[in-house]
């Protein structure tokens, strides 16, 4: 079963939060979660999104769709990065999202990625 791993954070104002070696070594966790997955034949795809403030946000005004810059206002989070894991189990995809929460020190969420759309 594939789980998504995601890592939310306002990576804009990681620096006044986090020391540049927290961040090095943060880094180098990732790495290293990575490898550890991918050698375990987990890992299906992981990666580290550019900051929100660079985001477009896609809606609807006067019926046609139109691009404007940034994130929803309201969001002070915004999804970081993520994992694509495909496990025995969700208690496996836990495990590996409780690998990143006990480093991070952060809460992260774990959602099945789904084959289909659910029978209606």
């Amino acid at each position: 079963m594939k789980y998504m791993i995601m890592m939310f954070g306002d990576q804009a104002n990681m620096t006044e939060t986090r020391s540049l070696d927290w961040i090095k070594e943060m880094i180098q966790f990732m790495h290293t979660l990575n490898e550890d997955l991918s050698s375990a034949g987990e890992l299906a795809d992981a990666r580290g999104l550019a900051d929100a403030s660079q985001a477009k946000t896609v809606g609807i005004k006067n019926g046609m769709p139109v691009a404007t810059d940034g994130p929803f206002a309201e969001s002070k989070e915004s999804l970081a990065g993520y994992w694509i894991v495909d496990v025995e189990s969700e208690a496996r995809a836990i495990e590996i999202a409780s690998r990143v929460v006990a480093f991070i020190e952060c809460p992260v969420e774990v959602r099945q990625v789904m084959d289909q759309p659910p029978e209606l």
